[in-house]
């Protein structure tokens, strides 16, 4: 099953790993691999990454990043051919994503000596970015026709847990991950209340809100890191932050209720 009906379907720039998540997936789908066998693979990578970037192996930090962004687009599709979809798979690839990006981001700041609390004020920018590209990506992937429901635009409640998968793993993984994400669900859904109710959204749109997805963001990092802009990353990302005001402004304006 796609996430999108064909014709909701959008040039992601967040998703380049997705070529490689398919390949991987369909290498994984006829062994014992499950899809949380992948989500802890990428976090493998991410963890590498991370010994690369205090090694000051900056290119090969790079690659892993990068790598981690392939895998993590496997996890997916390999539940879906394995027709396995699941709660826990999903609260536990976004429990590990923003658990990676805090370190990723703390790293950084350790190696380029870049003040603690731009770091934690980038970290605060970088998931409130990605917050608004899933709340408008997931408002889509509900009113698309037969698009992909497991996630939910409003996430208020545990879940019934899918076929294979137990009531108290998704349950203790969805408190989880209301506790790491809710404060940013909150913000965003506060800025732009009534964005539910838009009947779809244009691919034009969907486009230019795919550069805060979290494959676009570790993009950039993974391409600063070589260039040895290091120290400007954080920097960036807290200015990158500002964007967020010209999007929910566009979809205001272009996309009234």
């Amino acid at each position: 099953m796609s996430k999108l009906a064909a014709q909701d379907k959008f040039l992601d720039l967040s998703d380049y790993g997705r070529p490689f998540g398919k390949f991987l997936a369909n290498q994984l789908k006829n062994t014992r691999f499950t899809p949380i066998h992948v989500t802890l693979l990428f976090g493998v990578s991410g963890l590498i990454a991370i010994y690369y970037i205090l090694d000051g192996s900056y290119f090969l930090a790079g690659l892993f990043i990068l790598l981690k962004s392939g895998i993590d687009a496997a996890d997916g599709e390999l539940a879906r051919l394995k027709n396995r979809p699941s709660y826990t798979g999903r609260y536990l690839d976004s429990v590990f994503d923003i658990i990676l990006n805090f370190l990723f981001l703390m790293t950084i700041c350790y190696v380029s000596k870049t003040s603690f609390w731009m770091t934690i004020l980038a970290f605060i920018g970088i998931q409130l970015q990605g917050t608004l590209y899933n709340y408008y990506y997931v408002i889509l992937r509900n009113k698309s026709v037969g698009g992909d429901t497991t996630s939910k635009i409003f996430e208020y409640k545990s879940p019934k847990a899918l076929p294979g998968e137990t009531q108290k793993s998704v349950d203790i993984l969805f408190r989880i991950y209301t506790v790491v994400y809710g404060t940013f669900d909150k913000i965003i859904h506060t800025m732009d209340k009534e964005a539910y109710k838009v009947k779809t959204f244009p691919n034009w749109f969907m486009t230019i809100l795919s550069i805060y997805g979290l494959g676009f963001q570790l993009l950039i990092i993974a391409v600063m890191l070589p260039m040895k802009l290091i120290e400007y990353i954080i920097p960036f990302f807290i200015i990158y932050t500002t964007l967020i005001l010209v999007i929910i402004g566009i979809r205001k304006v272009a996309f009234k209720i």
